[in-house]
């Protein structure tokens, strides 16, 4: 670029200012050097002669960075930036670099734990757009300030984009050089960059030969949404080298089972059968599968089995004793008292006193009168110089300057109105913020000492960046305690704080409404006003803001008496005097910036020369060529500007630092400040610098100074150090270590107590007793000059300000009170202060108190040390099961890869064990510049912590350890398994002990069904649901049976009894004379919910062929739907299908072949044209016991099993129902569930026939069209029972959540419901019954009437909401005692309990016990079993079950071995307890209106029928019938008690973890609520590792927020740790046709690659 001839010098300063910065970065390696040509040219565009635009435009090459336009000066500067930050970390110790590498180097021979690599989709690896900008973002350096018009540095912030006109004029005024542009890599780059990926083959990983998976997509669709552009080309991992070759070849991926309908949020619900039932009956227990290599396609579980390899190695640590499961034991295990400890030998120390404070004669008497006297005898002596980012001298303000302007403002604040009204005048004792930016200390100084003048009290605060900056509202929530209502500032900082639409500033997140005031150009003061007299000395003169560790931001209150008493004792321990020269790098706005060089500066009439913290990015040797030219005999700095100037080294050469008497570190007490101090002697010396001259302090904003080393000290006790066992220091004492021992740490003194001031150390836990002599603790001081509140927060400001030590006996050592310092520290030799960490980076371990800072050290330390990027690295931890957690969250370089990143953790967790003996329990890599800032650039710590526990960091790579940090779990509980009760408790001991102690044995029954006699002609009559039919069709034929309505609410079909007898007699021709048809043929019904199912099933009937119902294809997903109906048509031996045209069509379609062999369908026929003509003969058969219908079903499991049902178990089903439900033909029932097996196929099919009540029949899928339908009707047809499905119940809850009003006005209204059941086969899902109560009592649905059923395979209504039933009760049981298989009722709300709804009332006929799974004895009350069931309509047995059938022989003829073993039951195969509970629940008033209720509802009940008029022979259908009900309600509604039936999940569904049982749907549960992006879950085990999977319902870059958040809460609730978190696009569980999880076939689907995951995580 050269050719530009641009004098560089003569461009605008911002100009310059971005220039650097951009050399900066390159010389950083942030930038290509095509991106820094890019972004050159478009800085110096506008200031180019036209020809040359043209020409460097068109393409010509340009010279290079270091082409002839920059003047030699900016050269120089620009190689001693490239010099000075190669090599740049904050904490660089070359003692710890060595420790670390030694440690590293000891570990090489001991077995490295092989870490998985986790898999990633390749779109999370190229970076998304947002990341982009962030990576190539220029940093705003560790501890500097984000630039006002660079507001990058968070995804929220990109959102809030300034227009590049804004960024300009910010830019210019603000004060960090640092482009305003957006910055991105141009977009060739990127391609370049995806296509490098592309074709690299992936190399070795950490483990043995193991790789990442680099799954690429098309590089188009990097950014672009997921699910339009699935083209992704798979490379399986390598594993050996037969893998190597297998790449050569063509990889075809598997089918992928789950996108068939990638737009939709899910894929149609489709059950699928297992058809793996051969590799899961092996895989469970084989732990080979790690082995298979010749596929290269078993990556995850190979990766599973190199886990379960590293996880089997011993851990190093022994594991305390294991604990019984409970909260204190877990408490004990993560604080063991180790015997081996060191304990404190030391005397009990004594008081460490500074020496008298005496105060320099000719010192003015206070800070008021100091400006006066110097504002008039010196008017012309400098206050204060600030440089400008370019280094040049820019503005200085005299001490005659300083007092006409402090009283301007202070004469302004007191009389000008703040307020439209005029009534806020501030009067003295008011609170004010100042909010001036870092490069403007003149307006801040005249502001504070304006405030200080009027007695105001100032309150400084940071700028505000954006609306919502990290820690903002922290900071609000000062201001309003504070009671401030006016913010003072500068000209130029208001014009750079973001405004709204209307030019006013905006609103911060958090604050309260200020009044924003400028406070230049202020009139003058008249001639006779004096500031107001002097307030008394104990009134406020300023508030610090100072931040707790968890981000809480407090006010620290110095008054006037403490602030001119500190200012002295800084006088006599720094030797300050009038006209000495300071140079000052810190935040002038608090701490020891505040103190040295705006307070006790001014009181001693010294001239300060501020450096920004722009400038010392640019120039980091800047204050040390202040020092030269002005001679400065004081400089306040901290080690990092140090460490900087020593890297600074081409401008060494003109630096002399021989006027230095003191150099002020202000950061003494932190664990790198010893090298630093010492590197910069060493190099230095030969300068000038005086060894007496570097003064460390240690300084709290509550303590102000603890203490200083004196500058020009002499004594045998002037300075110490001590080299430190750090395992010492982890059990709080001081041991002497070894020089070269690697796990030393080396501290330096902070000095020695100031003058006036007592220190005392007291322990850090507990009461503030006095610490032994070599024992760490909190370091407090008494002394005047300390702060003396947290301004509004009084509980917090006794325990901190108002310290009464403790002497050994207890007693305090005397009146003082002490204020806590927040530093942890020992006293040395002579009264020297020793630091070794603060109370907010302290991290206690398992009973052991490690320093964040010393980790970070060690964090830093390990090679490649350039990994981190610029040093910036978080160190904090979290509390999980009872015990801290060590968390690191650290910035990546720019261009590492993923194994690099790997490579780096897994050295770091062997650094930190081995040097701490600690475990990192998270390690977490974000891009550049992506952890959120302080002001100042530095790490915001509480804002990190909140993030990563909100779910809200987006970290690049994290590994979790939980396996090998985690070592406080409970005890694995010995399971007995039967074969030990021989020698061990038997099942008969187990029942005479429940005898002897109380227990009732879990027994239930529902009520009588009433005597029917068998042999009457009228019983017999109907036994047949078929004969029932015909009698109806000729006694009440016109009577409407079946309404079925379409999406839209209308009737799409009517159907009356005859109108249904003849449709089925023409089915029975149509099989008959078509079909040719045999008695007892099985036959396949294919139909959509609706009435030609149910005309097909009684055409069955009719003819004597056994029907099958059967849930049609689904057109978008014949892939996972068709091979299920094809195989229950096979299983079942169908020999005909009955279908409708539609159906038949897609059967045999074109895309139907590419799933299933068409050719080999039954015959299949046509119901839309059948024969019109009368059955001849209607089958009767010989016997009730004959086989009526069959029903499939496919279990969560994937297990596909086939019931046989008798025409007898169908009518007693029916009547059961019938009484339950008091149903009668007047009724009207709505039925939104599907008919295909189960009690939805009874209530669609057959109950309406036998009871005669009108159904309405709403498909769900017309529901999910119309979301209002199934409600509407209700509504309209005042329907007083209605089953749903829990899909309908979702949907409805879901779709209708926003328009309950409208649906209101519309008139809908659900006050007619008395009961709304949710036909289930799985526990109550509580939540959702709740919600949709809640959201639609708006239209009068009452609370008690929604309810569930439970049925199973072997019995398909065990319990169902009868009509006039009390309510469902509740009880709230414990989870831990659950996991035991034990049943403990807590109360609601208390820790681990679980509510469990009862799955409603036991149907008439149905008796259910209680009996262990295993011996097959009958439990008590307080044990969960499986649940066993004696009906007549239970199902007489399977038709077949795929897969073993020997395993179900007992399913339905088990019998106790305890008791009454004559009795058979079916079993269940569900775990559940039973409870006695009352009747009804107290909500309608006392139990006796709940009982008249019952009577009442029941006898309006009983008298219906006979008024009813189109009940034709009503009365005589069941003889006897309705007077026993009445009976059997009276007696119900005066017994208080009822046994309610409550299930907790199904038996083959549980997981077995360290021998207790687990309910896969409350692990699930937990992990739902840990972040509101995950929309779904779904957990199974593979070889003894828990697998959660996850569907993220967000960017792929939040994928990885999820894996700690996972791990914490089961951890947490579940005391489990998760071994793989699989992270996967919504919809990717598949869920049945009930709504139920198919974890089986996700695990299968995983294990063999096919769910394309996001992200897939190996805990450690």
């Amino acid at each position: 670029m050269a050719e530009f001839n641009i004098d560089i010098s003569k461009l605008p300063e911002d100009v310059r200012d971005k220039l650097a910065e951009l050399d900066l970065e390159l010389s950083e390696g942030d930038i290509t050097q095509k991106g820094y040509e890019k972004k050159r040219t478009r800085l110096l565009a506008p200031y180019v002669p036209k020809q040359a635009q043209v020409r460097s435009i068109s393409g010509l090459p340009s010279t290079g960075p270091q082409g002839g336009s920059s003047s030699p000066g900016t050269r120089a500067r620009r190689r001693g930036n490239r010099r000075l930050t190669r090599h740049e970390s904050r904490y660089h110790s070359e003692v710890r670099q060595e420790a670390v590498q030694q440690a590293l180097a000891a570990m090489q021979n001991r077995p490295k734990p092989s870490l998985p690599m986790p898999s990633k989709r390749t779109s999370v690896m190229a970076k998304s757009p947002d990341r982009e900008r962030h990576d190539s973002a220029s940093s705003s350096d560790e501890d500097s300030l984000v630039n006002e018009g660079d507001v990058q540095s968070t995804p929220e912030r990109e959102r809030a984009r300034t227009t590049p006109q804004q960024q300009q004029q910010q830019a210019a005024q603000s004060d960090t050089s640092s482009t305003g542009s957006a910055r991105e890599t141009p977009p060739q780059q990127r391609q370049q960059q995806i296509h490098r990926q592309q074709t690299r083959l992936p190399n070795g990983g950490p483990g043995p030969g193991h790789t990442t998976v680099w799954e690429e997509r098309d590089p188009i669709s990097v950014g672009a949404p997921r699910g339009d552009d699935r083209k992704r080309m798979m490379k399986p991992e390598i594993t050996d080298l037969a893998d190597v070759m297998q790449n050569l070849r063509p990889y075809t991926q598997p089918p992928d089972v789950t996108h068939n309908t990638a737009q939709s949020r899910r894929m149609t619900a489709a059950d699928r059968v297992n058809r793996y039932n051969q590799s899961r009956q092996s895989s469970a227990s084989d732990d080979n599968m790690g082995t298979v290599t010749g596929t290269g396609r078993w990556k995850v579980s190979a990766k599973i089995q190199q886990l379960l390899n590293t996880l089997k190695r011993p851990k190093r640590r022994p594991l305390p004793e294991f604990y019984e499961d409970d909260d204190i034991e877990l408490e004990i295990a993560a604080n063991p008292k180790d015997p081996n400890a060191p304990k404190p030998e030391g005397s009990s120390m004594t008081s460490a006193v500074g020496e008298q404070l005496v105060v320099p004669s000719g010192l003015p008497r206070n800070l008021e009168a100091a400006i006066q006297r110097y504002g008039s005898a010196t008017y012309k002596a400098p206050v204060a110089t600030v440089l400008d980012p370019n280094g040049k001298l820019t503005i200085t303000l005299t001490y005659g300057k300083l007092l006409s302007r402090s009283q301007k403002i202070a004469y302004t604040l007191l009389n000008k109105a703040f307020s439209k009204g005029g009534e806020t005048c501030l009067k003295s004792g008011d609170r004010i913020a100042l909010v001036y930016p870092n490069n403007d200390p003149i307006n801040f100084i005249c502001a504070f000492y304006g405030c200080l003048q009027a007695g105001i009290v100032p309150v400084p605060i940071e700028v505000p960046l954006t609306r919502r900056d990290a820690g903002s509202q922290q900071i609000g929530f000062l201001l309003g305690s504070c009671g401030i209502q006016v913010a003072l500032t500068s000209e130029a900082c208001l014009k750079g704080l973001p405004k709204t639409a209307t030019g006013e500033v905006v609103a911060f997140k958090g604050w309260p409404k200020l009044q924003w005031f400028v406070t230049e150009h202020l009139a003058k003061t008249p001639k006779d006003w004096l500031p107001p007299p002097r307030l008394t000395d104990d009134t406020p003169a300023y508030i610090e803001y100072t931040t707790d560790r968890d981000g809480s931001v407090m006010g620290v209150t110095v008054t006037r008496a403490a602030m001119l008493a500190h200012c002295r004792t800084q006088t006599m321990a720094c030797n300050y005097t009038e006209g000495e020269n300071m140079v000052c790098v810190l935040d002038f706005k608090r701490e020891v910036g505040l103190w040295h060089s705006v307070l006790t500066s001014v009181l001693n009439g010294m001239h300060v020369v501020f450096i920004p913290y722009a400038l010392m990015k640019v120039n980091p040797a800047s204050w040390m060529q202040m020092i030269t030219k002005y001679r400065a005999s004081v400089a306040v700095v901290k080690s990092r500007d140090l460490h900087w100037g020593l890297l600074a080294t081409k401008d060494h050469k003109e630096v002399s630092l021989s006027s230095l008497r003191l150099l002020l570190v202000a950061d003494g007490a932190n664990p790198w400040s010893l090298s630093s101090c010492d590197q910069f002697l060493s190099v230095f010396q030969a300068k000038g610098l005086r060894p007496d001259a570097i003064c460390p302090c240690a300084s709290s904003s509550e303590c102000l100074t603890v203490s200083v080393r004196r500058p020009g000290r002499a004594g045998v006790n002037a300075t110490g150090r001590g080299v430190l066992s750090m395992s010492g220091l982890s059990y709080g004492v001081v041991r002497v270590d070894q020089e070269n021992s690697l796990t030393s740490l080396t501290l330096q003194d902070c000095g020695q107590v100031m003058p006036g001031c007592v220190i005392v150390v007291v322990k850090m836990d507990g009461p503030s007793y006095l610490c032994k002599t070599d024992e760490v603790g909190e370091i407090c001081v008494n002394s005047g000059a300390t702060g003396s509140q947290y301004w509004g927060l009084q509980g917090l400001t006794n325990s901190t300000f108002r310290v009464q030590p403790l002497g050994s006996d207890g007693k305090p050592i005397g009146e003082a009170e002490y204020t806590r310092s927040g530093l942890l520290g020992f006293l040395g030799p002579g009264g020297l202060v020793f630091v070794c960490g603060s109370r907010d980076g302290l991290m206690t371990v398992t009973g052991r108190k490690h320093n964040a800072d010393d980790i970070i050290a060690t964090v830093l330390a390990v090679e490649p040390m350039k990994f981190i990027y610029r040093g910036r690295i978080a160190v904090f931890s979290i509390r999980v099961l009872r015990d801290e957690r060590i968390c690191v969250i650290a910035e990546q370089r720019p261009d590492c890869s993923e194994e690099e990143s790997f490579q780096w953790m897994s050295r770091v967790l062997q650094a930190v064990d081995s040097i701490h003996q600690v475990g990192i329990y998270c390690l977490a890599l974000v891009p550049p510049n992506y952890l959120p800032k302080t002001p100042l650039g530095g790490i915001h710590l509480s804002e990190t912590k909140r993030r990563f526990l909100e779910g809200t960091l987006h970290p690049a790579n994290v590994l979790l350890c939980p396996h090998t940090c985690v070592t406080n779990l409970p005890k694995p509980r010995e399971v007995h398994s039967a074969a030990d009760f021989v020698t061990d408790v038997g099942p008969a001991s187990v029942m005479v002990g429940n005898i002897v102690q109380g227990n009732r044995l879990a027994s239930a029954q529902g009520r009588d069904m009433g005597i029917v006699d068998e042999e009457s002609d009228s019983a017999r009559k109907f036994q047949f649901i078929s004969e029932i039919l015909r009698w109806r069709a000729q006694s009440t034929a016109d009577h409407v049976i079946f309404t079925l309505l379409n999406s839209k609410g209308a009737v799409a079909t009517m159907l009356s009894c005859s109108q249904l007898h003849k449709k089925a007699e023409r089915v029975g021709n149509l099989l008959l004379e078509k079909g040719k048809i045999n008695t007892g043929d099985h036959v396949a019904l294919i139909f959509p919910p609706g009435i030609d199912l149910i005309c097909a099933f009684y055409g069955c009937l009719y003819v004597g062929a056994v029907p099958v119902t059967i849930r049609p294809p689904h057109p978008q997903n014949l892939q996972t739907t068709l091979p299920t109906v094809r195989m229950i048509v096979d299983v079942s031996k169908s020999v005909l299908v009955l279908s409708n045209q539609n159906v038949i069509k897609l059967l045999k379609s074109k895309e139907a072949s590419n799933v299933v062999d068409i050719k080999s369908w039954p015959v299949t026929l046509d119901t839309d044209d059948m024969p019109k003509k009368k059955l001849p003969v209607m089958y009767r058969a010989p016997t009730a016991e004959m086989l009526a219908y069959l029903d499939f079903s496919v279990s969560t499991t994937g297990m596909l099993a086939g019931i046989k049902m008798s025409h007898a178990a169908v009518t007693s089903l029916c009547r059961s129902m019938k009484l339950a439900c008091e149903l009668y033909p007047s009724r009207h029932i709505a039925l939104c569930l599907d008919p295909y097996c189960g009690l939805g196929f009874a209530l669609w099919c057959l109950s309406s026939i036998y009871s005669g009540h009108h159904s309405i029949l709403i498909p769900p899928s017309e529901v999910e069209v119309n979301p209002a339908l199934w409600l509407t009707a209700v509504s309209q047809y005042r329907v007083r029972d209605t089953f749903c499905s829990y899909g309908v119940m979702e949907l409805c809850t879901k779709g209708l959540g926003s328009s309950v009003n409208q649906l209101k006005q519309r008139g809908v209204n659900l006050g007619c419901v008395r009961t709304c059941v949710v036909v289930a086969e799985e526990r109550p899902r509580i939540t959702l019954t709740t919600s949709f109560s809640k959201l639609f009592s708006a239209l009068g649905l009452s609370p008690r009437a929604v309810s569930t059923s439970f049925g199973c395979r072997v019995n398909v209504a065990i319990c169902l909401q009868g009509a006039s039933s009390p309510e469902p009760s509740t009880v709230y049981v414990d989870l831990r005692a659950l996991r035991n298989d034990r049943v403990s009722l807590v109360e609601r709300g208390s820790p681990h309990s679980l509510c469990l709804m009862e799955s409603g009332k036991l149907l008439p006929g149905v008796k259910v016990i209680i009996a262990n799974p295993e011996t097959k004895g009958q439990c008590g009350d307080s044990h969960l079993g499986e649940i066993w069931v004696q009906s007549s309509h239970n199902a007489s047995g399977y038709f077949t079950i795929y897969g073993d059938e020997s395993d179900y022989a007992d399913h339905f003829s088990a019998r106790l071995v305890t008791g009454n073993t004559g009795e058979v039951y079916a079993r269940t195969g569900y775990l559940g307890f039973l409870r006695r509970t009352e009747c009804s629940q107290q909500q309608g008033g006392t139990q006796l209106s709940g009982t008249t209720t019952l009577l009442g509802g029941s006898a309006t009940a009983i008298s219906q029928p006979q008024g009813d008029t189109s009940s034709g022979g009503e009365e005589d259908e069941t003889p006897g019938l309705t007077h026993c009900h009445a009976a059997a309600t009276a007696a119900s509604a005066t017994s208080e008690l009822h046994d309610a039936v409550f299930v907790v999940g199904a038996l083959d569904e549980t997981v077995m973890l360290r021998g207790m049982r687990y309910h896969p749907i409350d692990i699930e549960n937990s992990v739902m609520r840990c972040h509101k992006k995950i929309a779904e879950c779904a957990v199974f085990t593979w070889t003894n590792l828990l697998v959660v999977v996850v569907e993220l319902d967000g960017n792929e870059n939040e994928a990885l927020d999820l894996v700690p958040l996972v791990t914490n809460t089961v951890l947490e609730e579940h005391h489990l740790i998760v071994g793989v978190v699989v992270v996967v696009d919504p919809g990717v569980v598949p869920i049945n046709s009930r709504g139920e999880k198919q974890r089986m076939h996700l695990r299968d689907g995983f294990l063999a690659d096919q769910l394309d995951p996001i992200y897939v995580a190996y805990n450690m």
